[in-house]
Order: C-alpha cells, then sequence, then structure tokens
C-alpha cells in the first residue's frame, strides 16, 4: 500500500519533469510527510480551449466518488488496488475517463518484525529523481453547498497499488504502480478508454527498481516533516 510519501520537489521541477503546461489550484509546500486528505499534485490530461494539454492540478488525497454522500468516504479510498479498479463501484468510471499521475520522491513503508515492531523504510530510486504513481482523480460536488458555490466542486485523488514481486517483498506485500517515464503519454491519453486497453496497459508495466532505507521513527508521526526524515539510520537506533 502507500500511506506516506514524500514531495518537496518545487512546482516548476514538476512541470518540467512531467511537461505540464501549468498548473490549476494552490500547491502545497514542499513536504516529506504527505498524509492521506492533505493537498497533494497531480498530473492529468486537460480539455483547454479546443485542444487537450496536459497540466498539474492540485488534489485532495483520498478519492471521493461522485455519487458519495459525505466527504468522509475520501480516508477509506487513499489507494485503489489495480487488479480491480475497472469493476469497482468507486474507481471503474474513473479507470478509463480520469486517470492521473502522483508524483513522488518516495514513499515510505512500514516492515513487521516477528517481535511485533514496526521499522519505517523509505523506497526510493537512485536514477529517477521522481517517481509517477499511477492515480485516479475523481470531481464531487457537496450537497451541503448551493451550485453556484465556488468551493462546492472538489477534485479528490487515489494512488494505485499492485502485489510486490521482487525483493522489496519483505517490506510490504503491496506496493505503489509506477509509470515509467516513457510511458506517461499512454497512462494518461484521454483516448484510451477501453477496459482492456487499460488492462493490458497496467499489466505490461515494469517492475520498478526501487531502493530501500531504513529511517528514523519520527516518521511514523504526521506531526513530524523535514528532510531529516527520509536519513538513513542504523537498524539498531529504530
Amino acid at each position: 500500500m502507500c500511506g506516506r510519501y514524500v514531495m518537496s520537489k518545487a512546482t516548476g521541477d514538476l512541470l518540467s519533469h512531467f511537461e505540464a503546461k501549468e498548473v490549476e489550484g494552490s500547491p502545497p509546500p514542499p513536504s516529506w510527510n504527505v498524509a492521506p486528505t492533505q493537498s497533494v499534485p497531480i498530473v492529468a490530461e486537460r480539455l483547454d480551449e479546443g485542444t487537450i494539454d496536459r497540466h498539474l492540478l492540485i488534489a485532495r488525497w483520498g478519492l471521493v466518488p461522485s455519487w458519495a454522500k459525505d466527504i468522509k468516504i475520501g480516508s477509506k479510498l487513499i489507494n485503489a488496488r489495480s487488479e480491480s479498479i475497472l469493476e469497482k463501484p468507486s474507481f471503474r468510471k474513473a479507470a478509463v475517463k480520469r486517470r492521473a499521475i502522483v508524483p513522488a520522491e518516495g514513499y515510505y513503508e512500514w516492515q513487521k518484525t516477528e517481535d511485533g515492531k514496526k521499522i519505517p523504510n523509505y523506497l526510493y530510486s537512485e536514477k529517477e529523481p521522481l517517481l509517477g504513481f499511477a492515480g485516479l482523480y475523481e470531481w464531487w460536488a457537496d450537497p451541503s453547498l448551493p451550485e453556484d458555490d465556488p468551493g462546492r466542486w472538489l477534485l479528490s485523488c487515489t494512488v494505485l497499488t499492485t502485489t510486490t514481486q521482487d525483493a522489496l517483498g519483505h517490506v510490504h506485500d503491496r506496493s505503489p504502480v509506477i509509470i515509467p517515464r516513457d510511458r506517461f503519454a499512454e497512462w494518461l491519453d484521454p483516448d484510451l478508454t477501453d477496459k482492456n486497453a487499460v488492462r493490458h496497459l497496467l499489466e505490461s508495466l515494469p517492475e520498478p527498481t526501487l531502493i530501500p532505507r531504513i529511517v528514523s521513527p519520527r516518521a511514523n508521526s504526521v506531526r513530524n516533516n523535514g528532510p531529516e526524515l527520509i536519513e538513513p539510520v542504523e537498524p539498531a537506533a529504530t
């Protein structure tokens, strides 16, 4: 799963890396401990003056389906199992119409030990300064607000996960689906609306090469933030 990650890059770096045209919304401050329900940047293809352009949008992490009665459901939908997104009511429409990329520098996972402890690991790529998590997004209208209220519409997102196949399985059995840089356009393509084609795309993605390192238990709390959270520590120190 993915329940906490790092996103500290400047907006300009994100626009450049993901070849996005502009920003919609107010970007959140740099964070080394992004948590569910917080505002996060996502990348999506948008129709702009008759042409499709790639934009950087600001969304709430935790997808709120369009049919939801209230926002609370979002805290339970921060992740979506990639194997079932085309069937689950919460995700199936977004899977063919509203796919996104969630930029991240790396993410945290907690490794369970035999004595019941959970050791925080930071997983990242040595080759890529930015990762692109496969995501979905959705728009939700708050029924408690009038139709002309500019705050009525909420943009929210979820991160897709898959079974961990490589050596990282010892850390956790689920991991984010990561879109390689040379396949960003394929994943974001608004013309890709066939369920079987989306399924094939997901199944064809290569296994990412990530490096885990044990970090400070300060990463356990969402109240802590800062670059020191991803610094390596000796196992005995945890």
